[in-house]
């Protein structure tokens, strides 16, 4: 029969103060957004960095935090079984076996109370009512129920924490019940004991949901701090492409531009070598086509080489100036070399006549306008010289209130059809692989030109001419209208409805 005494004492122990050191928030191995260090460039290395250390803290916590669960149950094993121990009292029972064997299985229980803290709380909620009731010693054997407690407000829903508290109380509610029948001067204690204890029990469970609260801020701000650092390398990567992608059509519009000058005119004074005169003009053409496509070469090269305003002393800051991207203001050049290679060249619009001196409408255009409308007539002509054997180019640009219209014509039979000029004899008659003249570059030009125009917003068609030929049209608009990408059919314009033919420069 239990004595009174030790029913007195399992009330009393179970209202033991215990200060419980909350554990280190720790982040489930696996959460979104944690198991990628940043990588991106070097001006994101700092941050990424940052993120790295996160990923790599996480990566090993969790043998950490198994580690630190054995040590916990070990201490709480070796303190119980030693402060039991000394506080055996005449009359209590052995602590071998019973004793010992309810404290190891509730201690050990501590070391998977991260991943089973529901099965880690019951073992704690079964055994102090089993251990005290029997007449073991007083000895902290409810601390595993305060641990276990905290564990489950930290690690689970508030209703399973909520749930261990009613039954802890309902069980204590239960005994003092039982033993205040009659005038037993110990029911008023056990009462007071109760509301200790369920005071004590509900502070735990709110300092634990205050910590799961803090852990799950901390993991949704590293988490959000992941993801806008895997945007930025994102953002980086794109800006990156676009620049390739920009660098390509600025080095392919120069080229091919000022090449195929180079290349007819050097065919030219083969061809002529025994007229010094007309061979001394196409050599001075060379030399001035050579000359310009060294100006535009060093132009994009500058661009690659600048640094910001903010890192004067950067490399590259020593360099010169820059020189400014060409417009639609020095169309006109471009003209002038093309007649220089042979096919008439006619003007029209707002395009001043050979010697006279530029529009202000055509100076005073905005520069990303002005550079895609040069690029689109420099393509355009590049391929009336190379592809469609056109005797005569007409070139018309026109500035209307909002918007630029860029034309051109030619009397050839197109791009798809005319192998470029061979710039000697024998170059005349091969082909590539293809089945193309030598020459050909794959159609990368075409697209280039409606690329130059979705940059600012525009659209461009080529196709037939409504008199025969090839036609180029563009439409740019002024007010910095939103980028977009034409389709490769549709597009408004002059030419609406015309079948395209896919360009071999």
């Amino acid at each position: 029969m239990i004595s009174d005494g030790a029913r007195g004492r399992a009330g009393l122990n179970y209202g033991w103060r215990v200060t419980a050191t909350p554990p280190r928030p720790r982040r489930r191995p696996g959460a979104p957004g944690r198991d990628e260090p940043g990588q991106g460039p070097a001006g994101a290395a700092r941050r990424a960095g940052a993120v790295a250390g996160i990923a790599g803290r996480v990566a090993g916590r969790a043998p950490r935090g198994r580690a630190a669960d054995a040590l916990l149950a070990a201490a709480v094993l070796v303190a119980t079984v030693t402060m039991s121990e000394a506080a055996v009292k005449p009359g209590d029972r052995h602590l071998w076996p019973g004793g010992l064997a309810l404290i190891v299985v509730a201690a050990v229980a501590l070391a998977w109370r991260r991943r089973h803290p529901v099965a880690v709380l019951v073992v704690a909620v079964v055994v102090p009512p089993l251990y005290y009731p029997l007449g073991y010693p007083d000895g902290p054997v409810a601390i595993v129920l305060w641990l276990a407690l905290f564990n489950a407000a930290v690690e689970c829903r508030l209703a399973v924490s909520l749930g261990a508290v009613i039954v802890v109380n309902a069980g204590f509610l239960a005994a003092a019940s039982a033993r205040g029948k009659g005038e037993d001067p110990d029911a008023v204690t056990d009462a007071r004991s109760v509301a200790s204890l369920s005071l004590g029990l509900l502070i735990t469970v709110a300092i634990g949901q205050y910590v799961r609260g803090r852990r799950a801020l901390a993991e949704a701000a590293e988490r959000r701090a992941a993801a806008a650092e895997r945007d930025r390398e994102a953002e980086a990567r794109r800006r990156a492409v676009a620049e390739r992608l920009r660098i390509a059509r600025e080095l392919h519009d120069v080229l091919a531009h000022q090449i195929s000058l180079i290349n007819v005119q050097a065919g030219a004074a083969l061809h002529r070598r025994d007229d010094p005169g007309r061979a001394y003009a196409a050599l001075e053409a060379i030399k001035a086509a050579s000359k310009e496509t060294l100006r535009e070469l060093r132009g994009i090269l500058g661009v690659l080489r600048q640094v910001d305003a903010e890192e004067p002393d950067g490399p590259g800051a020593a360099e010169g100036p820059v020189a400014p991207p060409p417009s639609l203001a020095r169309v006109g050049e471009l003209l002038d070399q093309t007649a220089a290679a042979g096919p008439v060249v006619r003007r029209a619009g707002d395009l001043p006549e050979p010697g006279s001196p530029g529009t202000a409408a055509l100076s005073d255009l905005p520069a990303p306008v002005g550079l895609a409308g040069y690029r689109i007539v420099q393509e355009a002509l590049t391929n009336a010289v190379r592809h469609s054997g056109a005797a005569a180019v007409t070139v018309e640009v026109r500035v209307f209130p909002g918007e630029v219209i860029v034309r051109v014509d030619d009397d050839g039979a197109g791009p798809a059809t005319h192998p470029p000029h061979p710039a000697s004899p024998e170059d005349a008659g091969r082909t590539a692989d293809t089945g193309h003249a030598v020459g050909a570059e794959g159609g990368s030009g075409l697209r280039g030109m409606r690329e130059r125009a979705a940059s600012v917003g525009g659209e461009l068609t080529a196709g037939p001419g409504p008199a025969g030929g090839f036609r180029v049209w563009a439409r740019l608009p002024l007010d910095s209208a939103e980028p977009r990408f034409l389709g490769e059919k549709g597009e408004r314009g002059e030419m609406g409805g015309l079948g395209e033919r896919e360009e071999k420069a």
